[in-house]
């Protein structure tokens, strides 16, 4: 048997000119491969019209069968006279059945003086094809051409495997997703109460952390108390990324900058012992899921900016203080620096020992197996961490003193044998320029102390017995160096 489709065409003789058309259909689905069953190619005198037309209704090999509707069809149809009156109280019951429910589509050729569609009243809520516009010809041919084979333009994809996390324990909701949809839709519809909304974001956040506190289970393991409780905050992590994406890519005066940079320092006072923490005793460790979720939270934003080039919003994030009220109670200074959101977390070196997974860097790789389903990799976030580990090193240089920003996610540019992509491309004279408000520079050379501290390898960072090059990383040799 011919593997080609097999299409049946029933149609109104409503005159010369619209039959013509019919026929120049039929004509063009032959070309495009599709073999047309119509009365003008298939019967001769004294065959039998009607007889003919219900065998291909009924006939299990002709798949496909188009209804070409102007006025006249539809007119006959609904008042069942004629021909396509007699057609129609076949084809009929069979469009209603659910079997046939993708055997018959209506074929658009005329609309009334009002844009109405002629079509059958049995038809009239299901979906046709629109060949009465001239304009939208050619689209809506290859629409028919793809039903006729069953290749529609839009295919669902191939169904992935179950997310993980779904088989978790249930999060803990912070209450944030209609903020968050506010928030987004504002930024990128440039609405006025963007700002606003972003704020209201942000600070539903901060004040619904207190949520995430762990409530010490003497029955299990206190690591495993703690991954359970970040695991929980993984679409927490993935708003944040699409509001950090928002923010750089449509907020193009920069004025969401100072937005970020106090949401970040709203979650400052989680990082330890709260004033109204009414216990008799707690653990340092009590407060490493905020430490981990605040630095997390931090070079997720720094890779986003990064990658959008928004180096004015990384700036601001890493060359402006916070203000951390909690040190006036210790007589220390109320304004710190960015490294407060990298500080030991001492959990999860804990872990490491406890199930001997000897991990270089156990808060890096956790970072990375959170990436998942992401799109982000751990390159990107190891690029953002070595920008905050070289400011860092900048301040720490200069004062004499040791770096306070531990880089985690430099165990994964441990392989590299170049630079960074941001310190590669700022070979150039001009991108330099862009990058260099980041580390409070204004030339190559102003590097040149870190550098030199680094030469003896001592302040280098280490994964065993590996250290890190912040030359090499840098491409220091390089640097606004091309026109």
């Amino acid at each position: 048997m011919d593997s080609k489709p097999r299409a049946f065409i029933s149609y109104s003789w409503s005159n010369p000119e619209h039959e013509q058309w019919v026929v120049d259909l039929a004509d063009e689905l032959g070309d495009s491969g599709v073999h047309v069953l119509l009365d003008k190619f298939d019967l001769r005198e004294g065959h039998d019209s009607i007889a003919f037309m219900e065998r291909m209704v009924n006939d299990p090999d002709v798949k496909k069968v188009l209804l070409i509707c102007d006025k006249v069809y539809a007119d006959k149809t609904n008042n069942r006279t004629g021909g396509v009156g007699t057609e129609a109280q076949i084809i009929s019951p069979k469009v209603y059945s659910e079997a046939d429910q993708n055997k018959f589509v209506a074929v658009l050729k005329e609309r009334d003086d009002e844009g109405k569609p002629y079509l059958p009243t049995y038809y009239a809520s299901r979906i046709y094809i629109d060949l009465s516009n001239q304009e939208n010809y050619a689209q809506e041919f290859e629409r028919l051409v793809r039903w006729i084979n069953d290749k529609p333009l839009y295919q669902r994809k191939h169904i992935g495997q179950r997310p993980a996390y779904l088989d978790e324990e249930p999060e803990i909701s912070l209450g944030t997703t209609p903020y968050f949809r506010r928030a987004i839709d504002a930024i990128k519809g440039n609405k006025p109460s963007a700002g606003g909304a972003l704020t209201e974001y942000f600070k539903i956040i901060a004040t619904n952390f207190e949520r995430l506190r762990i409530v010490r289970d003497q029955s299990k393991e206190w690591d495993e108390q703690f991954i359970e409780n970040v695991s929980s905050t993984i679409p927490l992590r993935n708003e944040l990324n699409q509001i950090f994406e928002a923010i750089a890519a449509y907020d193009t005066t920069g004025e969401f900058g100072s937005k970020v940079h106090r949401f970040f320092e709203s979650l400052i006072p989680y990082f330890d012992r709260p004033a109204n923490l009414n216990v008799g005793s707690w653990f340092e460790t009590d407060f490493d899921n905020f430490k981990f979720l605040g630095y997390e939270f931090f070079i997720h934003a720094l890779a986003a900016f990064i990658a959008h080039e928004r180096f004015d919003l990384c700036s601001r994030l890493l060359n402006e203080h916070y203000y951390n009220e909690r040190n006036q109670t210790f007589g220390q200074d109320t304004m710190v620096d960015f490294s407060v959101f990298c500080d030991s977390i001492k959990t999860l070196h804990y872990r490491n020992e406890r199930m001997d997974t000897r991990l270089f860097s156990p808060v890096g790789m956790l970072i990375k197996e959170r990436l998942t389903g992401t799109g982000i990799t751990e390159f990107k976030l190891a690029q953002a961490e070595f920008v905050a580990y070289l400011r860092s090193e900048m301040t720490a240089v200069a004062s004499d003193s040791w770096c306070k920003w531990w880089p985690y996610m430099l165990v994964f540019a441990r392989r590299m044998h170049g630079p960074f992509e941001i310190f590669a491309r700022a070979q150039s004279k001009a991108y330099f320029d862009r990058v260099k408000g980041m580390f409070a520079v204004q030339k190559a050379d102003d590097f040149s102390p870190v550098l030199e501290a680094h030469g003896s390898g001592q302040r280098a960072p280490r994964y065993d017995y590996e250290s890190i090059s912040i030359s090499l990383l840098m491409g220091a040799d390089k640097l606004a160096t091309r026109d």
